[in-house]
């Protein structure tokens, strides 16, 4: 007897079809609790980024195959420079590149710790730092993100400031007008 697939597997099937038909990469789809409603959400990208335009034909094509799944908001955009790496692809893609590894429980009293991805799989995650090995439990680990090499490239000021985590929940919840703010406290 076949076993019943969960909606977050009959989303992932969806996007994953329908982006490839498009020339997209899925980076990734799920749900997310907010306090203005349920958000569906899905991160694509393609070589060289995406533009908004790619986001709105995405949305336009993903939208009514979607309507079977009980949300309030849809959104979909870029993962970003600093996107968590969650598939197989990614981590492969990203072997070597700095990353930031956030832990659910703090190890040594820290709970981020930064360098070069080694391996990354269902059972631990791999860095190296200045010639050190550090190995968590894939348990304890809360994201791994990319960390970005902003050395000699001209990125928008919008994708350096969605980068921290403080703007970007202020923007999330539309107040703008606290950025500046944040950004001088850092």
């Amino acid at each position: 007897m076949p076993k019943k697939q969960s909606n977050t597997q009959k989303l992932l099937a969806i996007c994953e079809a329908r982006c490839a038909a498009l020339g997209y990469e899925l980076c990734d789809a799920g749900f997310e609790k907010e306090p203005s409603g349920l958000y569906l959400r899905v991160y694509i990208d393609k070589e060289g980024g995406v533009s908004l335009d790619d986001c709105e034909r995405a949305h336009r094509d993903l939208q009514p195959r979607l309507d079977a799944f009980d949300y309030d908001f849809m959104e979909v955009c870029s993962p970003g420079i600093d996107r968590p790496l969650k598939r197989e692809r990614d981590i492969e893609k990203n072997l070597g590149n700095r990353v930031e590894v956030r832990l659910y429980k703090a190890l040594e009293k820290q709970k981020t710790f930064l360098g070069a991805l080694v391996s990354m799989n269902k059972e631990k995650v791999m860095i190296t730092e200045n010639g050190t090995e550090f190995t968590f439990p894939a348990a304890n680990v809360a994201q791994v993100r990319l960390v970005p090499d902003l050395s000699g490239k001209l990125i928008p000021v919008f994708e350096i400031m969605f980068m921290n985590t403080a703007i970007r929940n202020l923007i999330r919840e539309s107040k703008t007008h606290q950025i500046d703010a944040a950004i001088q406290a850092g």
